[in-house]
Parts: C-alpha cells; structure tokens; sequence
C-alpha cells in the first residue's frame, strides 16, 4: 500500500515548484510539469490528468503507442524524452508536441526529412551533455553553435525550441547543479545570435530528486516519474 497518495505527492511538487521559482523570481506557471510514464499504466495516467498534469514524457515510441490509443478521448500533449533511435524518427514525427532527446546531427537531420515528407514542422529540444559523462547522450557543449546554425541553414522541418540535459545521479542536488547552470548559459548566449522569432525558449531539466534547483536555474520543463507516481 502507497504511504503518500498520487494526489499528495502531486501537490508536494506543486509546493516546491513554487518555492524554487518565487526565489529565483520567476512564475510558478512558467515551469511545466511533464508526468513521465515509463511503466505507468493508462489508469494511473487518467489519475494524474484529472489532477491536473496535462502533458505526458514517454521514454520509447513503441511504449506511447498503446497509451495513446488509450487516452485518445483526453488528448493529452505528449512529449518524447527518450532516446530516439533514428528507424523509429517517421513514427515519431507529429505524434509529439516536443521531442526533448535530439542528440546529434544524425537524429535532427532524420527528422527533419521525415516532418518535410508529412508536411509538418516538429518542434524539438537539442539534447546537450553539460555533466561531460560518457556514458550519457547529447552534443557536447562546444558543438551546440555550430549545430544551431546549420538546423536554421539546412533543416526546416524541424524547429529547435530550446535545450535538454540530464544531470548525473546525485543524492545531494546541489552537487548538479552547475549542469542547469550551464545549459541556462548556453541557452542564453545563444539566443544572442538568433532572431526574435527564433529564440530558445525552454530549458528541460530537472528530475525527481533534482528539479527544485533545476526551477531555481531556470528550467521551464521538469521531467517527474518516481516522485510523481512512485517506485514502478
């Protein structure tokens, strides 16, 4: 038996967005909270839309593909966290407001061919490796200028919303918390050389055991499974 309701744990993180955004002075309503389900079933989803988590963070096509069907009648947004083997890219594309995981130039230039063969443009997160481990995907952050411009120059079925890291396992989060810094610079001297129109605009980051200081740093999508729905 769960010692902390969904609901409860819901509103602990609702608590604590608030907290790190008020100190750092942002609106609590500028952060997103994206439920990932990766071994969550269709049930305990259904619980957390009607708490009121309306955007969804799947791990594998193949997994979202049977919820989706089953959460038709809600039409949740559902984003893609996971890492994104280029043979799954056509399905993909247009069945996700925002693909957080586009981690090399192999990936971007996938899927820009296949949103130009759909006739859509698919928004997507560049997925960049500020903790250095290589045992983690992502550019590295020398490479995310140079990447930037050549998606603007040779890619218009994709439209680079902003940046994605993932921070190495810690118990104490401000021990990670010079990778948020760091993806909130880059995000930011980029944005000094794109146009208005095409500024960066999100930085996802921020786990379960790290997304406060994540929200104090900046982020504006937080990825929440096990403090959210619990051990799965």
């Amino acid at each position: 038996m769960e010692i902390f309701s969904l609901a409860a744990r819901y509103e602990g993180i609702l608590a604590s967005v608030k907290a790190a955004a008020q100190k750092s002075g942002r609106s609590p309503e500028s952060v997103l909270i994206l439920g990932v389900t990766k071994n969550v079933g269709a049930d305990r989803m259904l619980e957390a839309y009607r708490l009121g988590i309306h955007a969804f963070g799947e791990n594998r096509v193949q997994e979202w593909e049977s919820k989706a069907a089953a959460l038709a009648s809600l039409a949740p947004r559902w984003h893609l966290i996971g890492h994104l083997q280029t043979n799954k890219a056509k399905r993909a594309v247009g069945a996700f407001a925002l693909i957080h995981s586009v981690d090399s130039w192999k990936v971007a230039e996938t899927l820009d061919r296949e949103a130009r063969a759909a006739g859509l443009v698919q928004s997507i997160l560049l997925q960049v490796n500020t903790s250095g481990e290589t045992s983690k995907y992502g550019l590295a952050p020398l490479e995310l200028q140079p990447v930037l411009a050549r998606v603007r120059r040779e890619l218009p079925g994709i439209q680079v919303r902003g940046l994605m890291t993932m921070a190495p396992y810690a118990d104490d989060p401000e021990t990670v918390r010079p990778c948020f810094q760091r993806l909130r610079e880059l995000r930011d001297e980029s944005n000094k050389h794109l146009p208005v129109d095409q500024q960066l605009e999100h930085l996802s980051m921020g786990m379960s055991r790290d997304f406060a200081v994540a929200v104090e740093e900046g982020a504006t999508i937080i990825r929440i499974g096990t403090g959210l729905f619990g051990a799965r």
